[in-house]
């Protein structure tokens, strides 16, 4: 089930694709969250002004095809932090995994089948926001990652 603050579990997200269908994937059981993130590596990753994801551990996800991987390393250029997976043939990016929080992955939200039972209720790395974003009524804000 997506994280809703207003406590809405009645649908389920179950499965999802890249832009061209060769990497599909199947989430099962409840996600950790549905979080917005406004880091700046986000923003450059997803071309946007932010990434909107499916927080999860990596148990509850089963994924069908060829992913190829960027490592994030830390300001200081030392210990890799994130490993970005994306889609090989399109680009789409798929998943990043957070390597300092024990198998926690962050799916992103926009490559669900039904997109419409996302409902984010926590934004992180609010000190990157874009001035000109506005996001209402979220339960959690974080300047940083929490």
């Amino acid at each position: 089930m997506i994280y809703d603050p207003h406590g809405d579990y009645s649908r389920r997200m179950t499965s999802g694709h890249c832009l061209c269908g060769s990497v599909t994937f199947e989430l099962t059981g409840d996600p950790i969250a549905t979080a917005v993130c406004h880091c700046e590596h986000c923003q450059r990753q997803s071309g946007s002004a932010f990434s909107v994801n499916i927080i999860a551990h990596k148990s509850q996800l089963t994924l069908n095809g060829e992913l190829r991987t960027y490592q994030e390393r830390g300001e200081n250029n030392d210990d890799v932090y994130v490993e970005r997976r994306f889609c090989p043939t399109c680009g789409s990016s798929v998943i990043s995994e957070l390597m300092k929080r024990d198998g926690v992955i962050a799916i992103k939200a926009g490559l669900l089948d039904d997109k419409s039972i996302v409902k984010p209720g926590v934004e992180v790395w609010c000190v990157d926001r874009q001035p000109w974003v506005s996001l209402p009524g979220m339960a959690v804000s974080l300047d940083r990652e929490g």
